[in-house]
């Protein structure tokens, strides 16, 4: 299971401790585990930064269908951006720290 936050939860859990109640999110595998490191975060609450160009996917083919790298990647954006996290690109994440 991609469970990214749990494995590393004594560095979120210092975080809190020093009064950081955010987790920024970039990995190159957002299809599982950067994906689902943000919503265990966001249901945390943590405020979630998911770095757009950080990020990637690779495309799929199974029994349910196919999707492109590309399109699996935005639809994971954007469902980041409509509930669990603020999508950015790392220069604007950067400006922010």
């Amino acid at each position: 299971m991609p469970r990214q936050f749990h494995r590393y939860g004594t560095s979120c859990v210092a975080h809190r401790e020093r009064n950081r109640d955010r987790h920024d999110r970039g990995l190159h595998d957002a299809d599982v585990a950067s994906d689902t490191t943000a919503r265990q975060a966001f249901h945390r609450g943590y405020a979630v930064n998911f770095l757009s160009d950080a990020t990637g996917t690779l495309a799929v083919a199974n029994a349910a269908g196919s999707v492109t790298d590309e399109e699996l990647h935005r639809a994971i954006l954007v469902t980041q951006q409509m509930r669990f996290a603020r999508v950015m690109e790392t220069g604007e994440w950067i400006k922010g720290i």
